[in-house]
């Protein structure tokens, strides 16, 4: 299979800041720009142009707590169309389904369906409940495909940081159990996420790093423990450790100067893919951080159409 490693070289520059493992730079805080007693708040994303949006679909109830998903839709379409799953970042412990208006629904502008999905965070979960929740808006969204206009065999998955983690094992790690419906995805997008969860620098002791600190890092608040102490859990929580040949199309794309989730976690999720005869690009952005402007630019946004045009759409 063909196998890819692409540096784009952007006009824009990305100003990287100092960030926590696996937390997408976040957005910019609400602006509040005061004049005597006004405040002007900043406008929330508008729906893009041509695109309807279906919003808090519930799709599954663990433990009682309802899961929804917010479903992006092209308002002209005729046959079934493929959907891409957007899984948020933040870290595991924060963020929101509504990231996806922002980051992804642009991609129904161009014959794509995009589900926004919730998952449990690490305050009322621990692994694997947030990679089940990803596999049941899979299994959701093929089970009712045909009430939204879905093709159920071209579903792909899209991730930033933390939902770029969960994307990558949503690609490389089966449901372990049997199931009615499936929730294998066709492709997968990985922007910035861990991939092994045993060498991320905020997990092991180094750089001023105290045994404290990694009790506390996101990755222990993940797990419920240390990848030291817990380092089978650990291993399968991270994407590296369960590829195989059987993975769909891979497109990473990780900035060389990322702060918070080095650029060597997806340079060896790309190595182990194509080594596995796996279909994987790699891009490379220089100068990015962990999350920002040049994620943004149209030669991204490019890439990321090309590659689920070509992995998702039937061919005539």
């Amino acid at each position: 299979m063909k196998f890819r490693t692409v540096l784009l070289v952007l006009l824009s520059l990305c100003l990287a800041s100092q960030v926590s493992v696996a937390q997408e730079s976040p957005p910019a805080k609400t602006a509040q720009k005061k004049q005597g007693n006004l405040k002007r708040k900043k406008k929330t994303p508008a729906l893009p142009s041509g695109v309807e949006l279906l919003s808090d679909i519930e799709f599954s109830t663990p433990n009682g707590m309802p899961l929804k998903l917010d479903l992006y839709l092209p308002e002209k379409r005729t046959d079934a169309i493929p959907v891409v799953v957007f899984v948020h970042g933040g870290g595991w412990k924060n963020g929101s389904k509504a990231v996806a208006l922002n980051r992804a629904a642009w991609l129904a502008q161009h014959g794509f369906a995009v589900a926004g999905i919730s998952y449990r965070l690490t305050d009322s979960g621990q692994w694997p409940d947030q990679i089940d929740d990803c596999y049941a808006a899979v299994r959701w969204l093929r089970a009712h495909a045909a009430d939204h206009g879905i093709d159920p065999e071209h579903i792909g998955c899209w991730g930033t940081s933390a939902g770029g983690h969960l994307v990558a094992l949503m690609g490389t790690r089966p449901y372990p159990g049997e199931e009615q419906v499936s929730s294998r995805v066709q492709a997968v997008c990985d922007w910035f996420g861990p991939t092994d969860l045993l060498t991320m620098p905020p997990n092991m002791l180094g750089n001023g790093r105290t045994e404290e600190d990694i009790a506390n890092s996101n990755g222990a608040k993940l797990l419920g423990d240390t990848v030291r102490d817990i380092p089978d859990v650990a291993k399968d929580a991270s994407g590296l450790h369960h590829v195989s040949k059987d993975d769909p199309p891979f497109l990473i794309i990780h900035g060389t100067a990322d702060p918070g989730v080095p650029l060597s976690q997806s340079e060896r999720l790309h190595t182990a893919l194509s080594d596995a005869g796996v279909d994987s690009t790699l891009v490379k952005l220089p100068g990015a951080g962990h999350g920002g402007p040049q994620f943004n630019a149209p030669e991204v946004r490019e890439a990321i159409v090309q590659f689920f045009t070509r992995t998702l759409k039937r061919s005539n």
